[in-house]
């Protein structure tokens, strides 16, 4: 089996701008004489790999304690795709991902400089998509990110924003993407993993 971590590491990871920055502070240390080393971490919970819970744009909607785990666990499928990813595009990235597994087609994966079109989040939305995710660090155009939101958010399906997936070929996998339980929060930061379960172990 073959395990693709498709996480950022964190301090050194990809901000949206206007977000702060990560930020690393050593409270305790070995070499200073202490009995442990003890980092304290400030962030943002969109920096690096994220997900974003439907709370993110919308009052009254989920917060990431209370998602379905149901939505970043399971087979996902990815598919590579660079600029606009239209209607006939999502269309298209369901079709394969039923052609190859059905449960794939309720979480998506882009793989390059892929932006969602509202069309687009709208196919996927209407087909009941359970996660989209991608390597952008939002879905949508960067300078208006709201409307793509919404139409997924709204849906119920939440955002994988910040995914690496450069070594990760088109195909089904079975993704582990679980956020941190931070209550109340409307993001947060996770540590997404893909399984490709067709390898066999030597």
């Amino acid at each position: 089996m073959k395990i693709y971590d498709i996480s950022q590491e964190v301090f050194g990871c990809a901000v949206f701008p206007g977000d702060p920055a990560p930020e690393r502070e050593i409270i305790m240390s070995i070499a200073g004489g202490d009995v442990c080393n003890v980092t304290v971490l400030r962030m943002c919970a969109h920096n690096g790999t994220h997900m974003d819970a439907p709370y993110h744009f919308i009052d009254g909607g989920k917060t990431v304690d209370r998602l379905d785990p149901r939505s970043f666990a399971g087979w996902a499928y990815v598919a590579g795709h660079e600029g606009p990813v239209g209607a006939d595009d999502a269309e298209r990235i369901l079709a394969e991902a039923r052609g190859l597994r059905p449960e794939a087609a309720l979480r998506i994966l882009i793989r390059g400089r892929a932006t969602l079109t509202e069309a687009a989040a709208s196919v996927f939305a209407g087909a009941g998509v359970l996660l989209y995710g991608n390597e952008s660090q939002t879905v949508g155009p960067e300078d208006a990110p709201r409307a793509t939101h919404l139409i997924l958010l709204g849906a119920g399906t939440v955002l994988l924003e910040g995914v690496r997936l450069g070594e990760v070929p088109d195909g089904a996998y079975f993704l582990c993407a679980a956020p941190l339980n931070l209550g109340g929060a409307d993001g947060a930061p996770c540590r997404a993993m893909l399984f490709d379960l067709s390898q066999e172990d030597e």
